[in-house]
């Protein structure tokens, strides 16, 4: 069975549109981890341990790259910010490409 390229183009729209609604959130949780740093005892409490198991194993290739400078200052959630959006920016042009040629 094949389906009609309708049924295609709202698939792909959904999917467009979850993506482009959990990313934010997951940027902003991404914030509150980085600001937590500032504050130990949030860090420390469930919350910011279940941020740490959210965001550390993203963080970590990015901490291997590039170390933090002067064993203080910490640039790789900056970087994975930029890499984050760069990847959304392409994902958005790639869904926007395949459901205009679906046209």
């Amino acid at each position: 069975m094949i389906l009609d390229n309708q049924l295609i183009i709202e698939v792909l729209s959904f999917i467009q549109s979850f993506i482009n609604t959990i990313f934010p959130i997951f940027f902003w949780g991404l914030i509150i981890y980085i600001l937590s740093s500032w504050l130990p005892g949030l860090r420390e409490s469930a919350f910011g341990q279940i941020l740490g198991k959210i965001y550390e194993p993203i963080l970590e290739p990015f901490r291997k790259i590039i170390p933090p400078l002067g064993g203080v200052l910490d640039l790789s959630p900056i970087i994975a910010i930029i890499v984050m959006q760069l990847f959304l920016s392409g994902l958005n042009a790639i869904f926007n490409t395949i459901i205009t040629s679906l046209y």
